[in-house]
């Protein structure tokens, strides 16, 4: 058996901007970016025609939405501009860490994390003190794959050397993280089952 965790919303709460394209504008235009006048409308459309259940890496769909307006800017300028408009502060949820360190001890443990923006998972990992706390760190956006589809978590599984089906995933919202059972694995909800009590439950259930 081998058990990921959920990030955002499972082990750390983040303060993100209310309004991403406006926090996004601001970045790009900072940078020597001119930013179309309808540039919200621009950004809630869909511009990569990805497969289901594609990660389309934020930085892609900004140079994309830019460019659906007449707007070139550099692939290197439109990466930094959103990396820091996702900067938010990070608070670690109560027993998170006491959590991880008490499943590693039964088994492999990895991280399994929704998240289109390049660097944030690394960068919220270490402001919360969870860095190195992990066997392997998996993310849509370096997978290619947003949970639920099943391709996230079989690379998750793979990363720490079990089948799928041995696959245990702990997170916050049945709609994603519950895709673990499609794959033949098992969900734990911390909604359902608080951080405190998901090492002794994995312990009871596998005597």
């Amino acid at each position: 058996m081998a058990v990921t965790f959920d990030l955002f919303g499972t082990l750390v709460d983040a303060d993100y901007p209310a309004d991403p394209a406006e926090v996004v504008a601001r970045e790009l235009e900072s940078r020597g970016v001119v930013v179309p006048d309808d540039w919200h409308v621009a950004y809630g459309e869909r511009h990569v025609d990805a497969p289901e259940g594609a990660e389309t890496p934020l930085p892609a769909h900004v140079a994309h939405a830019l460019g659906s307006r007449g707007v070139d800017a550099s692939e290197n300028v439109v990466r930094h501009a959103v990396v820091a408009a996702f900067d938010p502060e990070v608070t670690r949820r109560e027993g998170a860490l006491t959590a991880v360190r008490d499943v590693a001890e039964q088994g492999p443990v990895g991280l399994l994390s929704n998240c289109a923006v390049p660097e944030l998972v690394s960068k919220t990992l270490i402001r919360a003190g969870l860095r190195g706390e992990f066997d392997a760190v998996t993310t849509s956006v370096g997978c290619g794959w947003r949970k639920p589809h099943p391709k996230a978590f079989e690379v998750a599984a793979d990363a720490l050397g079990v089948a799928p089906a041995m696959l245990v995933h702990v997170g916050d919202d049945r709609a994603t993280d519950g895709g673990i059972v499609d794959v033949g694995g098992r969900f734990v909800d911390v909604t359902e089952t608080p951080l405190s009590a998901v090492a002794a439950e994995l312990e009871a259930e596998s005597r």
